[in-house]
């Protein structure tokens, strides 16, 4: 990471960052830094938001206005800020578990009144701080210490349930695709509307391990082998593949703005 980036956007006193080595969490919070940069967006008028797991430590790191709340609960801290100023750029960073499982509704809810947050979910198929348990995104069969002869639920398809539940700008990079990352990052913080970018990531402690994927490079290697770069998500997933592209990009009224032109009428 180039060391303009790391002293304009990070705290620097806190780094090296905890996570384990391998862990795609890293790329994928360099993205959000560098996408910041490239914008040259002004550090004061940034807001992050995270709730409680792996990815949700980020949020320490950035040397911004930071907020790391309870489990699940990101959204609902962010609204919060966003109404309470909607100039600030507000970016919450989530994981699979906390948006989808405990913090489903508040996903969906969010992404139905199209209120103007970036949303960053860091998604690695398992549950990585809190000892490897299966998440929503869990791919079918695959093993964590709570699904020990593999997992019978269908994993939830993060881009389908927000796209469908009414977020404007959807999208999904990964770790391994590090230039299409930075670029929907960007977009989406540009994006005045519910954004909501999946980045899919690999945790080689637990999910790896566990399923006997290899090492943190061949799980790189494996999201590289196992994903197509298209727009069409259905299509990919009828050839078994994760797409990694852009799956809406609408324009609709933003709730902060609705919200505003309430409080003018009294």
């Amino acid at each position: 990471m180039p060391s303009k980036i790391i002293e304009n956007n990070f705290r620097t006193d806190r780094l090296p960052h905890i996570w384990c080595p391998g862990c795609g969490h890293g790329i994928l919070m360099h993205s959000i830094a560098r996408a910041i940069e490239e914008l040259n967006l002004d550090k004061d008028k940034i807001c992050i938001v995270s709730g409680i797991g792996c990815s949700s430590r980020a949020s320490g790191y950035f040397d911004y206005n930071t907020i790391h709340t309870t489990h699940g609960r990101a959204l609902t801290f962010a609204t919060g800020v966003k109404l309470a100023d909607p100039e600030l750029k507000v970016i919450v960073i989530t994981g699979d578990g906390d948006a989808t499982a405990i913090g489903g509704n508040h996903l969906i809810h969010s992404c139905r009144r199209n209120i103007d947050i970036t949303t960053i979910v860091f998604n690695n198929n398992i549950y990585g701080m809190t000892g490897g348990q299966y998440s929503p995104t869990t791919p079918t069969d695959d093993k964590a210490t709570t699904a020990p002869y593999g997992n019978i639920d269908k994993p939830f398809d993060i881009c389908d349930l927000s796209a469908a539940a009414g977020a404007t700008f959807v999208a999904r990079a990964s770790a391994y695709h590090v230039n299409q990352m930075l670029s929907y990052v960007k977009k989406a913080i540009s994006h005045k509307g519910f954004s909501v970018v999946e980045g899919v990531s690999s945790c080689p402690t637990y999910y790896g391990r566990k399923n006997k994927k290899g090492s943190a490079v061949d799980l790189l290697n494996l999201i590289k082998e196992t994903s197509t770069i298209t727009n069409d998500n259905a299509k990919a997933k009828e050839d078994n593949k994760v797409a990694i592209g852009i799956f809406k990009d609408v324009n609709l009224p933003e709730y902060a703005e609705e919200y505003k032109k309430i409080i003018d009428k009294f």
